[in-house]
């Protein structure tokens, strides 16, 4: 029997020059004599970590991945209640200070402690993973060939899905005017260690890969029932396609893989009648494949929140997007999506709200959490990305197609008028409604960021944010202390994340740093 030993180098990321690099790292030595010895490395090393329990992880290292990415963005504001003490980086809002405010340095708190850039390091560890399996699978001539397309389009999938958040985290927007020459992040597709310091590849091949990634796992994965949403499908594969192919303004491609899913079965949960609390659950037809961390339940936190002598310091509901929520009330129209998305804050502080899409711990003491915002496909984005890009190209069924999900959102099948909306108002609307459905969810910053570099209808968008000072009483919220911008995109460096210090080091030179953030004062008034 054939038994495969993988040198699978952990510790640093990209298994760099082999002659320091092996003396200064760690191997993992992983041996494998079939495709179910793969299929365990996959679960264990190739899919992000799962941990049920994630209250209060947002101040450990390594428990979530990316959960700034929900700070940055127009849909959040700060929220002080109490007493809070800003002087530990166990309060998220003094953690992530520095993302939410956009400052020079992220990756440290407002008290100028040092933040470690996990992210990086582990998305490319998983990448080191599934390399080795994606070129080893085909070994094992002896197992069933469904079992071998099962394994490599999962892993596929996975160097898809970390590659795209590598290349949307430190890199430019893909723009097909400038992502041949626009610096991405660095590719390593191959299994064995390279005797080299890695530079980055430009942002057009990083893509390139993630596309033929995707492609290849949407066509081994076909006809393969998974029997879990933690174990990735065709449809998931495919959605995300499409996503990319929207974010590269390839909107037919899009369509014809939405049209592919939509053919595969593609279920809406509707909020008419809904029977459970919260939208994304284990019983929820929508969700395609989710995996990680969930980061909102302790970034958006009303149990703790309310403490009254220590307080809290988390995050709200924007007043930009809860005005969305009620935007067509005064016709008569109910947005469903209000009442299961938003939970009121206690009665001291009225107004307030949090988002909850999913049972957490914080409403659900006797259960965990078991649908994750660090990776969530919904068959909701299918139809917002093909109406999206029916709409860039003109196609008069784009109003039909994102009717079929606002039928499912809006009370009693009443809707907002749109169907008389064409051009860049239609395109508006859309990424209104997508801006409703999909918030929390991970898309907001990097939509944003592919709006700015739109070829059709490009959107240029200025975001302010608040931040607080503790009002020193229990039960009372916190006191205004000023805001902070986030210029344009083109006109600001913060839209893209620093390279880590520590692979810049690492590569001596080879890495090249993205463009430094600007010095950001706060504004008084």
């Amino acid at each position: 029997m054939k038994r495969i030993l993988f040198v699978v180098v952990v510790g640093c990321f990209l298994f760099s020059s082999c002659g320091d690099f092996l003396e200064e790292y760690s191997k993992d030595l992983v041996y494998a004599s079939s495709c179910e010895d793969l299929d365990e490395i996959i679960i264990g090393n190739g899919y992000m970590k799962r941990n049920a329990n994630q209250e209060y992880a947002y101040y450990r290292e390594n428990e979530l991945y990316y959960p700034y990415l929900h700070v940055m963005d127009d849909d959040v504001e700060e929220f002080l209640s109490g007493a809070v003490k800003m002087l530990t980086n166990a309060n998220p809002a003094v953690r992530y200070r520095n993302f939410y405010t956009w400052g020079e340095r992220p990756f440290s708190d407002m008290t100028g402690v040092e933040l470690v850039d996990s992210d990086w390091k582990r998305l490319y560890e998983h990448i080191g993973y599934v390399n080795v399996i994606i070129s080893y699978v085909k070994e094992f001539e002896s197992d069933p060939e469904e079992i071998r397309h099962r394994i490599a389009g999962e892993a596929q999938f996975l160097r898809g899905w970390y590659y795209y958040m590598l290349v949307n985290l430190y890199a430019k927007p893909y723009s097909k005017e400038t992502a041949a020459k626009d610096l991405g992040v660095p590719l390593n597709v191959t299994e064995f260690i390279e005797d080299k310091y890695f530079s980055r590849d430009p942002v057009e091949k990083v893509y390139e890969q993630i596309v033929s990634d995707l492609k290849n796992a949407a066509d081994n994965l076909a006809g393969i029932v998974q029997p879990t949403f933690y174990r990735v499908n065709e449809a998931a594969a495919r959605t995300l396609l499409s996503r990319v192919y929207l974010y590269m303004g390839e909107w037919q491609l899009a369509i014809d893989e939405c049209d592919k899913v939509l053919a595969l079965g593609c279920k809406l949960r509707d909020m008419n009648g809904l029977d459970e609390k919260w939208l994304n659950t284990v019983n929820s037809p929508e969700i395609l494949f989710t995996q990680g961390s969930y980061a909102i339940g302790g970034l958006m936190n009303n149990n703790l929140s309310r403490y009254g002598v220590t307080g809290g310091g988390r995050y709200r509901v924007s007043d930009e997007l809860l005005a969305l929520y009620k935007k067509y009330k005064n016709d008569g129209v109910v947005d469903l999506r209000e009442s299961v998305f938003l939970e009121p804050s206690s009665s001291y502080c009225p107004g307030y709200f949090f988002i909850r899409k999913t049972p957490d711990y914080s409403n659900n003491r006797k259960g965990s959490v078991k649908v994750y915002d660090a990776c969530l496909i919904r068959s909701a984005e299918v139809y917002l990305n093909k109406a999206e890009a029916q709409a860039m190209l003109d196609q008069p069924d784009a109003i039909s197609t994102v009717k079929v999900l606002m039928e499912k959102r809006y009370k009693d099948g009443v809707l907002p008028a749109i169907d008389g909306l064409k051009g860049k108002e239609l395109v508006d609307f859309i990424r209104e409604e997508r801006r409703r459905e999909l918030t929390c969810e991970g898309h907001r910053w990097f939509d944003l960021r592919r709006y700015a570099v739109s070829p059709k209808y490009p959107e240029l968008k200025e975001i302010m944010h608040g931040v607080y000072q503790s009002a020193m009483a229990s039960l009372k919220p916190g006191v205004y202390d000023g805001s902070y911008t986030l210029k344009p995109y083109g006109q600001d460096n913060a839209w893209v994340l620093p390279i880590p210090d520590y692979e810049i080091i690492f590569d001596r030179g080879a890495m090249v740093d993205n463009d430094k953030r600007e010095s950001r004062e706060k504004n008084e008034n």
